[in-house]
């Protein structure tokens, strides 16, 4: 009997026993043992269950760096380098927030993310009086190029492995600022790594700092794609995000289909304006959020890997498959950390850290324990930058390259969520892709669904949240917590004034007219805004150029 018969055979016997012997005596602790995904879970896997899947190692496997990527994007793993240690961060005027990211660098953060304030993000100036009681309230309040000049202040834009710019909306006037400020710096652009969000699609979805109507909003996204692509080959100026979707409700499988239905809308857009989609593809990363289902999450990265390297091989028909790899920046998830019982926190955050580690990410960001409350104290973040570095340097779990390969459990479970969203992705295709999905509000009631199950689960105490519905303590901890200065706002919005009584007013006009020019036609609009950019015109006053040239978009899908 050779060793699969005689391990079948065990199953059968091993099973037996179960119905016969133990689970008349002991119940199991649930009826159903379910993913978050709704991907039922067996009491064991097997080779049978490979089998059953039709795994074949060399097809879905193969090895680390090689089509189709499961194991790692890179051949070497995490035995050539880590993972860039980052810290999402950023808040009050730009002198605030460059004291925080020098301190970051100086624990030991090889990247630095610029998380910006919410008027930032919608196209607004601090002046205006939309923004008032929200700047630098949520990140950094940049206006101007004078800004980001004081945010690197001391810091050489080519100090940090990588600059991550969490712009979408206002993406375009973010890389043109880098554009104007390497310049400045004088230091080539090919010393300098960005990665720039620019998702405006799961805008629509998930988080809705949009400022134009969808068909807009993709023109200038992949405006920023197609000019760093042709000009700026060390950039990543389009970063595809699950996290944001994952954060609004969606599941593991919902969270990589609807990601990659808009990274589809993205390069279809690209090809239809005459580009190379394989030129194109090695542009763009992937952010994902990393939650407290552990093998379920390291098994969604090895899925997403998987199915993007398959999936647009099959769309694009890209015959040089190292195109077909892209970098993974993980985010643990903010959702999971409680008000309650603040301190378990870290554990939550160093488990979600973990699993980001082992499902082989480029980037990774920890949330801070206080986030539930605030924007981090410094000694939080120092925590969770911590947490990575301990990772990193005091267990084993980089010492190979993707550790958890060959497990039945975890194999079984890729292959279950490559499917599923497989099944997602056709849905969509069904409705005509992402766009239409949006303004149908396919995504979004998914999404609702998902959320809503979700919630129903914790307050039926069908999942256990410690400290929210059961472990409660009586008595409440607290922790120091912190708040940007209030009067920043006020210095913010006073040295915006100065600016604009001090810089060429009819050199911003001109400038501003060309934006407006550029836009009604098909010609990229990257350079127009760079110019501006250098006359110190606002992020205001040129998203306001662009609002008057493609309108504003308010959603109707409730």
């Amino acid at each position: 009997m050779n060793s699969h018969k005689k391990s079948t055979a065990m199953r059968s016997d091993w099973e037996e026993h179960l119905e016969k012997v133990v689970l008349p005596r002991q119940r199991e602790r649930k009826d159903a043992f379910l993913s978050e995904s709704g991907i039922g879970l067996r009491r064991l896997y097997t080779h049978e269950d490979l089998a059953e899947q039709g795994f074949d190692p060399a097809d879905d496997l193969g090895f680390p760096g090689f089509y189709p990527f499961t194991r790692s994007k890179d051949p070497l793993g995490y035995r050539g380098n880590f993972w860039i240690f980052q810290q999402y961060a950023g808040f009050g005027d730009a002198e605030e927030a460059n004291k925080r990211y020098r301190f970051l660098l100086d624990h030991g953060q090889t990247g630095m993310s610029i998380a910006l304030d919410l008027p930032t993000q919608i196209g607004l100036d601090s002046d205006h009086p939309l923004a008032q009681g929200e700047i630098g309230k949520v990140g950094v309040a940049i206006d101007s190029l004078e800004d980001l000049e004081t945010i690197f202040h001391e810091i050489p834009l080519n100090k940090p492995k990588q600059i991550s710019l969490v712009a979408n909306a206002t993406a375009l006037i973010g890389l043109s600022m880098f554009l104007v400020l390497a310049e400045k710096q004088r230091i080539p652009t090919n010393e300098i790594t960005l990665r720039i969000q620019n998702d405006i699609l799961k805008e629509f979805i998930a988080r809705n700092t949009y400022i134009y109507p969808p068909g807009p909003s993709l023109r200038l996204a992949t405006d920023v794609l197609t000019y760093c692509a042709d000009n700026q080959p060390n950039w990543l100026p389009l970063t595809i995000c699950g996290y944001h979707i994952r954060e609004a409700g969606a599941t593991p499988v919902q969270e990589i289909a609807f990601s990659l239905a808009n990274a589809i809308a993205y390069l279809d857009h690209v090809r239809q304006r005459g580009f190379d989609v394989a030129n194109i593809l090695p542009k763009l990363a992937a952010f994902m959020c990393v939650n407290m289902n552990f093998f379920e999450e390291i098994a969604k990265f090895r899925a997403l890997r998987r199915l993007w390297a398959r999936l647009f091989r099959e769309r694009y028909g890209i015959e040089d498959v190292s195109m077909l790899s892209f970098n993974l920046v993980n985010f643990t998830a903010g959702s999971s950390l409680t008000a309650q019982q603040p301190m378990n926190n870290i554990v939550r955050v160093a488990i979600e850290c973990l699993a980001g580690v082992l499902g082989g990410c480029q980037s990774l960001f920890p949330c801070s324990m206080d986030e539930a409350f605030c924007t981090p104290t410094e000694n939080a973040v120092k925590v969770a930058l911590r947490t990575q570095q301990i990772i990193a340097h005091e267990t084993d779990a980089t010492d190979t390259i993707d550790p958890l390969a060959g497990s039945y459990f975890v194999e079984s479970l890729t292959t279950e969520i490559e499917k599923a969203a497989r099944k997602y992705l056709l849905e969509i295709e069904k409705l005509g892709g992402a766009v239409e999905a949006i303004e149908s509000g396919y995504f979004q009631k998914c999404i609702r669904e998902s959320a809503y199950n979700k919630q129903k689960a914790i307050q039926t105490k069908n999942r256990i949240i410690v400290g929210v519905n059961d472990y409660i303590d009586k008595e409440e901890v607290e922790i120091p917590t912190f708040r940007p200065p209030k009067e920043s706002a006020r210095r913010q919005i006073e040295k915006l004034k100065r600016l604009k009584a001090r810089r060429s007013h009819e050199a911003v006009q001109s400038a501003l007219e060309r934006v407006k020019r550029v836009a009604k036609t098909e010609e990229n609009l990257v350079p127009a805004v760079v110019d501006a950019v250098r006359h110190y015109a606002t992020l205001g006053e040129i998203s306001d150029a662009l609002r008057s040239v493609f309108g504003e978009y308010h959603d109707s899908n409730f």
